[in-house]
């Protein structure tokens, strides 16, 4: 019904029903009214999933995996919630697998609709979710072989066929292009942080709702400067970094240093990195460190990850999106040795001269990487350097920490490596970053929510934002339903 007729019909001047009809104010009103469901991201800083229900449209901002502690993986296996029945589209922020990596298992059982993204992240994502389904694929077939699995038979949360059936489902939506949904206009603007990484808008009438998605670093090694949104009535803001600020670190300059040290000693240098963004960011780095002669121009470099590797030619191909000069970005790969099969891995895995090792995933999670980590942590002389963002209950948090022991493959494996944390290296604004990014919203929101972010971080934000701005803030809980 058109917002004219629905006017009408309350009045009591007419009805689809009928001249004498009495007038439906709840579904009216419900019709008009902003709701959000926070399925994910609400209570930590993984599995973002924001429903979105207004004027009868229905959009889910982001569908993301958990990832990190126990409690929050187990989301993933629970049952599509009811709400996420019938959505009319989706919108994805960027191509993370915190905010994407749940979609094979939604369209599977419960969506059937269109899902909308930049044109770099449509291609990011198809790697990241087919890589994803194989790793899974892989780690059940592995823990039945070996029976290291606690279930009677190991099964993948989705397969490779899952992920090709969203592929099929993701359509481009350029920055700055507008889309009609339903009764609401899909908007996206570049937040730097990763290729194609924007904030959505949702546009109703004269009603604006803002999701910021993952907001970049203004100084940020590859990606430009986040463009601000200038208005929101409602928006929701990630807090990822929400209590913390990037110290003033040199971190090419400290790279340098532990890789030089490692190689003094005898030993080589594992950076356990997200193929996506990451491992682009760190070979930009290594290049630039070896042509000023900081590292040793003839110390190995190896890439292994199919998925970086595969990253790394998107990065070319898009490279206008990013800050970087062409000749640096086509030279990534200038010197590096490619590991493209597993045999290769394997016997890399084996190497005993000292050499750099890129190798996904980011936060140890899975993937190569945990091979090299099992043969390398037992030896004094390696080091094992995170670059980023490490999530509370992962690996690379338990390391950064100072684990003495890690679980991998269903054994305990000592960890003697020295192991260090580059936080130079994040993709995430800071407080005062995310704090300058809403500054730049003219006019207060009448309602803004802080999510994707741990409680300590969330409330810090959330305490910034009314204080500083004085705007009418709130963190929501996992799973509530609220009104704007």
């Amino acid at each position: 019904m058109h917002l004219r007729a629905s006017v009408q019909a309350a009045r009591g001047q007419w009805s689809p029903r009928g001249p004498f009809a009495a007038p439906d104010y709840a579904g009216i009103m419900s019709a008009m009214t902003l709701r959000i469901s926070f399925l994910g991201a609400a209570d930590t800083v993984t599995g973002s999933r924001h429903l979105v229900d207004w004027g009868g449209t229905r959009v889910l901002l982001d569908c993301g995996m958990f990832q990190g502690y126990k409690t929050f993986r187990e989301r993933n296996w629970a049952p599509v919630p009811t709400e996420l029945h019938g959505l009319d589209a989706v919108v994805l922020s960027h191509a993370h697998l915190d905010h994407c990596g749940w979609l094979p298992v939604l369209a599977r059982s419960a969506f059937r609709g269109p899902i909308y993204a930049t044109p770099a992240t449509v291609d990011l994502a198809r790697v990241l979710l087919l890589d994803a389904a194989h790793l899974q694929e892989e780690d059940a077939r592995r823990a039945n072989r070996y029976g290291y699995s606690r279930h009677e038979k190991a099964l993948p949360l989705y397969t490779r066929a899952d992920a090709e059936r969203v592929i099929a489902r993701m359509v481009p939506l350029r920055p700055g292009e507008s889309l009609k949904v339903g009764e609401l206009q899909v908007q996206l603007t570049p937040v730097g942080h990763l290729l194609g990484a924007c904030a959505i808008t949702l546009a109703r009438g004269r009603e604006v709702l803002g999701y910021s998605g993952d907001v970049g670093r203004s100084d940020d090694l590859m990606m430009p400067a986040p463009v601000k949104l200038t208005r929101a009535d409602v928006l929701l803001c990630e807090a990822t970094y929400g209590n913390r600020w990037h110290a003033p670190e040199d971190a090419p300059g400290r790279l340098a240093e532990l890789v030089t040290q490692a190689a003094a000693r005898g030993g080589s240098v594992l950076l356990p990195s997200f193929a996506v963004g990451r491992a682009q960011a760190l070979l930009l780095v290594l290049q630039r460190l070896r042509r000023e002669g900081r590292i040793p121009g003839t110390l190995p470099i190896f890439l292994d990850s199919p998925m970086a590797i595969e990253a790394t030619a998107l990065y070319g191909r898009h490279r206008d999106l990013l800050r970087v000069p062409r000749e640096e970005i086509a030279g990534l790969l200038e010197g590096v040795h490619v590991v493209a099969g597993a045999p290769e891995s394997v016997r890399l895995a084996r190497h005993r001269y000292p050499c750099v090792i890129i190798s996904a995933s980011g936060m140890a999670t899975g993937g190569r990487v945990l091979h090299h980590l099992k043969a390398m942590a037992p030896d004094p002389r390696h080091e094992i350097v995170f670059a980023g963002f490490q999530v509370g209950g992962s690996r690379g948090s338990a390391l950064v920490a100072g684990a003495t022991e890690v679980k991998i493959h269903g054994e305990y494996v000592p960890v003697r490596a020295r192991v260090s944390h580059l936080e130079g290296f994040s993709g995430h604004a800071d407080s005062d970053g995310l704090m300058a990014w809403m500054r730049g919203i003219r006019r207060a929101p009448r309602q803004t929510w802080v999510v994707h972010g741990d409680p300590q971080a969330s409330d810090a934000l959330r305490v910034r934002i009314q204080d500083e701005l004085g705007w009418k803030v709130a963190v929501p809980a996992h799973g509530a339903t609220l009104e704007a």
